[in-house]
C-alpha cells in the first residue's frame, strides 16, 4: 500500500514552525464530492482568503461550497511568517507616485481594516491563536557609518510622514533598537510604527473554518481537484465548475482563491513569483521584542516571534527571495539565515523549523481582487506581495461586497481589471522577456544518464532535446519518470532539492516529487510516463 503523500497537507517536504502546536493530524477532515451540485457561491481554495469569503458570504445569508485539491490549509497559508502589517513592500511613497495619494490611501486603510478584522472575529469565535496588537520597525541594511545607512535613513523619514498622513501612527527614531538585539552589528535608527500584528495563522483559519462546518449554509470537500471555472454563454448568469472527477457544480458566482488563479495568463502576466525562506530559532522567552522587524535589503530580512514551549519562543527570520525555479542553491538560503541572525541575536538557539514558501508580487505593487478579467461572475484573489494574510482578509469583505452588490471603494486600486500605469511598463516587458528565456531548458539536460541522479533527489532528463522527463528517484532507488513539462504554458520544470518539487520557473506552478500539483496556474498534476510514475501518483493522490 502506498504511502499518504506528505503534499496532501502542505507544499513542500520541509515543514513550518506552525505544525509545533497545531500539527496536520489534529486539522479536521472534510471528504471527495462525489456528485454534482449547485449552489450560491463556490469557493476553490481553502486558505486564508477561501475562508475569509466564505465566512462573510455566510454571516449574510449566502450558500457556500468550498473545494479543495487537497487537505485544507494545504497551501501559502500555512507557509506563512504569520505577520498582518498595514506596511507594504513598495513603500506608500512609492504607490502613492506611482498610482496616486488615493491609491496609497485606500491600501493603507485596508491593510488596517484586515489587522483589526483578525482580532475581532478571533474574539467574538474564541479562536486561541497568539493574536495580539505589536509595533512595527523598518531597519537600514547597512550598519551605521557605512555608505547607504543615510540613504536609508532619508526614505524612512519621508514613509514616516507619508503614513502619518495616511492614518498610520508613525515616526522616525533616531538611535532606535529593539530590545534583545545584543550582536555587535549596529543598524539602530529605525522607521517605527504602531497598530500591527501578530498571531498563529492556521490557528486562526481552522478556528473559522471550524464555525463554518457548523453552518447549514457551508459545505467543504477535500481531494476535489477543480479543472475548469467557465460561466455559461454570453447571457448566462451562472457559473459551471468542472471537478478532475467529472462532477460539475453550478453557482451563481465562483471565487478562485488559490493563490495564483488556475487560468492561461491576464493577471498571471502580470505577476512574478517568488519562492522565500524561513527558520525558526529557540530564543528564550522575554529576551527579545515582539515585534515585527524588515530591513531594507533586496530581499528583505524579515523577523517576528511565535509560542514554542515554557521556557522559549520561537523567532522567526526569513528572507533569501528567488524567483520560482530560478536558484539550484536553495539550502544554502537557510544557512545564510542563520548567520544573520545569530550575528545580530546572541541568545538564538537551536534552528528547529526551515521551510520555504511562495509569493506572487504584481507589477503595480497592489493585489488582484474581485472580478477576474473578462468575467463577470468570477472573482479572483491573487497578488499577496508579502501580505498575502492580509490581503486574503482584504478579499473577504471585498469580494463579499461585490457579490452582495455594495459598493467598496477598495476596488479602486485592487481591481483585477485595471490597466498597469505606464511607468510599469519598461519592468513588465523586462520580466516578460526573463520568463520567456527560461524555455531554453528546451535545450538543456540537467544529467546525462538518470544513473547520476542520487536516491531521494530528481532532475530533468532530456536526452535529444525532443521530450524532457521530470526523473524522481525515492530513497531506495526506483525511478519514477514523469513529463517535465508543466501543463499550464509548457515550461520545463526545475527540481527543487530543499521541497522536494518540480518548480516551473515560467509563471511558478509546482509539482510534489510525486507529480501531484501543489500550486497554480497549473490545474493539474504531472503526467507520468512510466507505470512507476503512475503508481506513484496514484497512490499520492487520495485524500483520507
Amino acid at each position: 500500500m502506498a504511502l499518504r503523500s506528505h503534499f496532501l497537507d502542505t507544499s513542500g517536504e520541509t515543514d513550518p514552525v506552525w505544525i509545533h502546536t497545531e500539527p496536520y493530524s489534529q486539522r479536521p477532515q472534510f471528504y471527495k464530492l462525489t456528485e454534482d451540485a449547485s449552489t450560491d457561491v463556490c469557493i476553490v481554495g481553502s486558505g486564508i482568503a477561501g475562508v475569509s469569503v466564505a465566512y462573510e458570504l455566510v454571516l449574510r445569508g449566502v450558500n457556500v461550497v468550498m473545494l479543495e485539491a487537497r487537505e485544507i490549509l494545504s497551501g501559502e497559508t500555512g507557509r506563512t511568517s504569520g505577520h498582518l502589517s498595514s506596511g507594504i513592500d513598495s513603500g506608500f511613497v512609492e504607490l502613492a507616485s506611482q498610482r496616486g495619494r488615493d491609491a496609497a490611501r485606500l491600501a493603507a486603510d485596508s491593510h488596517t481594516y484586515a489587522i483589526n478584522r483578525v482580532g475581532q472575529i478571533s474574539k467574538e469565535l474564541g479562536i486561541e491563536c497568539e493574536y495580539r496588537q505589536i509595533s512595527g520597525y523598518d531597519i537600514s541594511q547597512y550598519q551605521r557609518g557605512q555608505e547607504g545607512h543615510g540613504n536609508d535613513v532619508e526614505e524612512f523619514k519621508k514613509e514616516a510622514e507619508m503614513m502619518s498622513k495616511l492614518g498610520i501612527r508613525a515616526s522616525y527614531q533616531e538611535g532606535f533598537a529593539i530590545r534583545g538585539w545584543d550582536g555587535k552589528v549596529d543598524q539602530r535608527d529605525a522607521l517605527t510604527y504602531t497598530g500591527q500584528a501578530a498571531f498563529h495563522p492556521t490557528k486562526y483559519v481552522l478556528g473559522v473554518l471550524k464555525w463554518l462546518a457548523e453552518q447549514p449554509k457551508f459545505k467543504c470537500y477535500t481531494g476535489t481537484r477543480v479543472m475548469g471555472v467557465q460561466e455559461r454563454g454570453l447571457l448566462s448568469r451562472d457559473v459551471k465548475i468542472t471537478t478532475e472527477d467529472g462532477h460539475t457544480i453550478i453557482c451563481a458566482n465562483a471565487v478562485e482563491a488559490t493563490c495564483a488563479p488556475l487560468q492561461k495568463l491576464s493577471v498571471v502576466a502580470e505577476m512574478a513569483f517568488y519562492r522565500t525562506y524561513c527558520i525558526a530559532v529557540r530564543v528564550p522567552k522575554g529576551t527579545i521584542e515582539d515585534c515585527l522587524l524588515y530591513d531594507s535589503a533586496d530581499p528583505y530580512h524579515y523577523v517576528r516571534q511565535t509560542a514554542c514551549d515554557a521556557r522559549s519562543n520561537y523567532l522567526i527570520v526569513g528572507g533569501k527571495d528567488h524567483k520560482v525555479g530560478q536558484d539550484s542553491n536553495y539550502s544554502s538560503r537557510f544557512t545564510e539565515l542563520e548567520s544573520w541572525v545569530r550575528a545580530r541575536f546572541t541568545k538564538a538557539g537551536s534552528a528547529d523549523y526551515k521551510w520555504s514558501g511562495q509569493i506572487a508580487e504584481p507589477i503595480d505593487y497592489t493585489a488582484f481582487i474581485g472580478k477576474n478579467q473578462f468575467q463577470s461572475h468570477v472573482y479572483i484573489c491573487t497578488g499577496d506581495y508579502g501580505n498575502g494574510l492580509t490581503h486574503g482578509v482584504i478579499a473577504g469583505k471585498l469580494i463579499a461586497d461585490e457579490i452582495m452588490g455594495f459598493d467598496n471603494e477598495w476596488s479602486k486600486i485592487y481591481n483585477p481589471k485595471r490597466i498597469p500605469p505606464l511607468s510599469r511598463m519598461p519592468e513588465m516587458m523586462t520580466h516578460a522577456v526573463q520568463i520567456n528565456s527560461q524555455y531554453k531548458r528546451f535545450l538543456q539536460s540537467d544529467v546525462l544518464d538518470i544513473e547520476d541522479i542520487l536516491p531521494g533527489e530528481g532532475a530533468v532528463y532530456n536526452p535529444g532535446f525532443t521530450a524532457p522527463m521530470a526523473v524522481y528517484k525515492d530513497e531506495k532507488g526506483k525511478v519514477h519518470k514523469f513529463s517535465a513539462l508543466c501543463p499550464h504554458l509548457k515550461g520545463v520544470v526545475c527540481w527543487n532539492g530543499v521541497e522536494k518539487s518540480w518548480d516551473c520557473p515560467v509563471h511558478g506552478s509546482r509539482f510534489g516529487k510525486d507529480g501531484v500539483g501543489i500550486m497554480g496556474p497549473a490545474k493539474g498534476n504531472l503526467p507520468p510516463v512510466d507505470e512507476a510514475a503512475e503508481g506513484l501518483l496514484r497512490g499520492s493522490s487520495g485524500v483520507a
